[in-house]
C-alpha cells in the first residue's frame, strides 16, 4: 500500500513509486507538512531575523502546533497500518506512507509515546530518505530513521 500527502511534492513521489509497484496512491491530507503561519513563503534567514524568539523554540507566529501535528499525523499514521493489514489480510503488511520531513519526524516521536519535549530527539528527516516503524507486542518501535540507501539489488532478475 502506498498512502501520501496530498500535496504535490509528496504525491509526484508517490506516484513514481506507484508507477514501479503497480499500485494505487491513497491521499490523505492529514499527512500535510505542518502549517507555518506567518513563516509561510520565508526562507530560514528570513525567519530568523523576522521572528528570533519564534524560530528558537520552532514555533511559528498563528502556525500550527507541534503536538497537533504529532496527533493528526500520528493518527494517520495508525490508519494506514488498519488499513494495510485488512487490506492484505497480514497484520505484518508493508505501507509506504510518502510525507514531509518535520510532520513525519513529528508523527513518529507521538507514536513512539515520546513527550512533547523529546520530539527533537528524532533527528530531521532528509528529502528522499525514510524511516522504518514496526510493533512489535503492541507497542511502535522505531527500526531505522534517516535511511537514503536502497540494498542492492533493488530490481533484480531473481525476484
Amino acid at each position: 500500500m502506498i498512502v501520501s500527502s496530498d500535496l504535490s511534492r509528496a504525491a509526484s513521489t508517490a506516484a513514481a513509486l506507484a508507477s514501479l509497484t503497480g499500485l494505487d496512491v491513497i491521499l490523505d491530507k492529514d499527512l500535510r507538512e505542518r502549517h507555518g503561519g506567518s513563516w509561510e513563503g520565508l526562507n530560514d534567514a528570513e525567519i530568523r531575523e523576522r521572528y528570533p524568539a519564534e524560530h528558537a523554540t520552532w514555533m511559528p507566529p498563528d502556525g500550527e502546533p507541534t503536538a497537533a501535528v504529532a496527533d493528526r499525523v500520528a493518527a494517520a499514521l495508525r490508519r494506514t497500518t488498519t488499513a494495510v493489514a485488512e487490506q492484505v489480510a497480514d497484520p505484518d503488511g508493508l505501507a509506504v506512507v510518502v510525507s514531509h520531513g518535520a510532520a513525519l519526524r513529528l508523527g513518529t516521536s507521538r507514536l513512539l509515546g515520546m513527550p512533547e519535549e523529546l520530539f527533537g530527539v528524532l533527528g530531521p528527516l532528509a528529502n528522499c530518505s525514510w524511516s522504518v516503524l514496526g510493533v512489535r507486542y503492541g507497542r511502535w518501535r522505531l527500526l531505522e530513521h534517516n535511511a537514503g540507501t536502497l540494498p542492492e539489488p533493488v530490481l533484480s532478475d531473481d525476484r
